[in-house]
C-alpha cells in the first residue's frame, strides 16, 4: 500500500505550478457576478454526457453546465487554473455558483478499464486513512521547498461505502491547507462501468457537507451509463481491465493516471470555497489557497458582488 500512495502522492506537481497559475484572461475587461452568469448556458432535464458514456436525469433542482461552460466557472469564477477536461458540472438550480454557500459537482470519466470490485469487502479504511495521511505529509516537504502551505488529510468526513448492487462507491475527505480558517470537503462518487469508471467530484465547505451528502444521494440516482457501458456489460474475452481495485480508487487509482495537470486541478478543487469574495481578483484567490507569498494577475470576473 505504502508504495501505491507513494506513487500517487508524492508527485513532481508543485515545480510546475508556477507556470501553470498565469492567468490568460487577465487583459480582458472585468465582469461583474450577474454578467459573468448570464454568459453560461444552463441545461435542464435529460442530458447526454460527452461521448454517449453517461446520462443525467436532472431533476428541477439541479442545472447542467457542458465542458466549456464548466471551465469558465471552476477557472474565470472558482479561481482554478485552465485545461480541465471534464465532462461537465452539475449545480444546483436555487443556490448562486459565486456565492459563499455555491457548490457544484465536476464530472469526468477515466477509461482505464473495468475495476474488479473482489477487495472491497476486504479494506481496512482506518489503515488506508492513515497510509493517506502520511503520503500527504510527504509531499508536503516540497510543497513547503517551493513556498506553498502545507496541506493535511483531517479525515473521513464520511468513511468510504461500496454498494455492489449499483456499484457505486462513496466516500467524503476533510482537507485544510495552513493559514486557512475553513477546512475543505471533497466528496467522492465513482460510478464503475464496463470499461471505465464515472467521476462525480462535489467541492464545497466543511460546514455544508449535511447538505452535499443529502443531494449526491439525488446525483447517483440520476446519473447513469448508457446502456453498453454499464457495470454489466462487462466482456471478460475483449474487455480490459483495470490495474487496481476499490482500494486505489479512494487512495487515489485515477489520479495516478491523470496527466500533470488533472493531479493539480483535484488539489484546486478539494479547496473551493467561496470565503474571499471581498477580493476583486480570483488570481490572488488561487494564490493565497495555495500558500504563494504573493499573487501576480488580476481575473476577469468581479466576485465582490456576486448576488
Amino acid at each position: 500500500m505504502r508504495r501505491i500512495l507513494t506513487a500517487l502522492l508524492c508527485l513532481s506537481l508543485i515545480a510546475a505550478l508556477p507556470a501553470m497559475a498565469a492567468d490568460p484572461a487577465a487583459s480582458a475587461p472585468q465582469l461583474t457576478a450577474q454578467q459573468f452568469l448570464a454568459a453560461l448556458t444552463f441545461r435542464e432535464g435529460q442530458i447526454k454526457l460527452p461521448g454517449d458514456i453517461a446520462t443525467l436525469d436532472l431533476p428541477p433542482s439541479f442545472r447542467y453546465l457542458d465542458p466549456a461552460d464548466a471551465e469558465k466557472l471552476l477557472t474565470d469564477g472558482w479561481g482554478n487554473p485552465p485545461g480541465a477536461k471534464t465532462l461537465g458540472m452539475i449545480v444546483p438550480a436555487d443556490v448562486n455558483p459565486l456565492s459563499a454557500s455555491g457548490w457544484g459537482v465536476v464530472v469526468t470519466y477515466d477509461k482505464d478499464g473495468h475495476v474488479k470490485d473482489d477487495d472491497a469487502d476486504k479494506i481496512n479504511y482506518a489503515d488506508l486513512l492513515k497510509d493517506m495521511k502520511e503520503g500527504m505529509d510527504e509531499n508536503n516537504k516540497a510543497r513547503k521547498e517551493q513556498g506553498y502551505a502545507a496541506m493535511s488529510l483531517v479525515g473521513w468526513a464520511e468513511q468510504p461505502s461500496y454498494d455492489k448492487d449499483q456499484h457505486k462507491l462513496y466516500w467524503a475527505k476533510e482537507l485544510h491547507t495552513d493559514g486557512s480558517q475553513e477546512n475543505g470537503l471533497n466528496y467522492n462518487i465513482r460510478v464503475l462501468g464496463r470499461e471505465g469508471v464515472l467521476v462525480l467530484n462535489a467541492v464545497a465547505g466543511m460546514n455544508q457537507i449535511a447538505q452535499v451528502k443529502q443531494e449526491m444521494k439525488k446525483v447517483t440516482a440520476f446519473t447513469d451509463f448508457t446502456p453498453g457501458n454499464r457495470y454489466t456489460d462487462f466482456n471478460a474475452g475483449t474487455d480490459k481491465v483495470a490495474e487496481y481495485g476499490i482500494a486505489a480508487l479512494v487512495a487515489g487509482g485515477i489520479a495516478a493516471k491523470l496527466g500533470f495537470f488533472g493531479k493539480i486541478f483535484a488539489l484546486l478543487l478539494a479547496f473551493k470555497k467561496a470565503i474571499l469574495l471581498g477580493l476583486a481578483a480570483a488570481g490572488s484567490w488561487v494564490y493565497k489557497l495555495l500558500g504563494r507569498k504573493k499573487a501576480e494577475k488580476a481575473a476577469a470576473v468581479d466576485l465582490s458582488k456576486p448576488e
